[in-house]
């Protein structure tokens, strides 16, 4: 009897280990500096097996960025507490986000920092992914304040101001919880877990946001 033949990889299996090994090497190289032929390596295939499946390295990063993008909006989603009350919705959600952001740093790190400056398309990517998550932010925002019976007092482009301002506040929290320092004594610092940094933001965001829909303005002066 012949040698059996080992069973090949399906080519989706095959394009998400080449996806996962570019995330990586993008996350650690950058953008510019990453070379096909290290993201070949690293997913232990040839380069023209890459480019086969994937064309080129642009194409390969708008499908990192379109990978990584509807993967925190699933998680993202998946996360909320449906039926509960706006600000439970947002915590949960708030949960997901930082969950997800924590687990997937190499991920964020190419969402966050990279896909944004590297080109049009790349950005087009990400601001469809914000757009995903600032139109439920929103939505929760406008459901508080209709709760709360002042949905008359905020305009709706308060409401959308206030979404772009915590959707801003999360993605700056994502990157500070996942960075690592070294202060040469006590080692690197622990990151805080995601019930945590979500409640934090809860805690800075919210409360003022409660006081907002209670009809209570800031002003110069008092």
């Amino acid at each position: 009897m012949g040698a059996v033949k080992s069973k090949r990889v399906p080519r989706a299996v095959r394009e998400q280990q080449m996806l996962d090994a570019a995330v990586q090497t993008f996350a650690r190289r950058g953008y510019r500096a990453a070379s096909m032929d290290e993201i070949a390596e690293v997913a232990g295939v040839s380069k023209p097996l890459v480019y086969l499946y994937l064309n080129s390295k642009d194409e390969l990063f708008n499908a990192v960025i379109r990978r990584e993008s509807e993967a925190l909006v699933a998680a993202v989603t998946a996360a909320v507490e449906p039926g509960a009350p706006a600000d439970r919705q947002l915590w949960s959600g708030l949960k997901g986000f930082f969950a997800h952001t924590a687990e997937n740093p190499d991920g964020w790190l190419v969402l966050h920092q990279q896909a944004r400056t590297q080109g049009e398309s790349f950005v087009r990517e990400v601001a469809a992914m914000r757009a995903e998550i600032m139109a439920f932010v929103t939505a929760l925002i406008g459901a508080a304040a209709k709760e709360a019976g002042c949905d008359g007092e905020l305009a709706e482009r308060d409401v959308a101001g206030i979404a772009h301002a915590l959707v801003g506040a999360a993605e700056s929290l994502a990157e500070w919880a996942n960075a690592r320092t070294n202060d040469g004594t006590s080692g690197e610092r622990e990151c805080p877990a995601a019930k945590d940094t979500a409640a934090m933001l809860m805690n800075f965001a919210w409360a003022g946001l409660g006081r907002l829909v209670d009809g209570e303005r800031w002003a110069p002066g008092g």
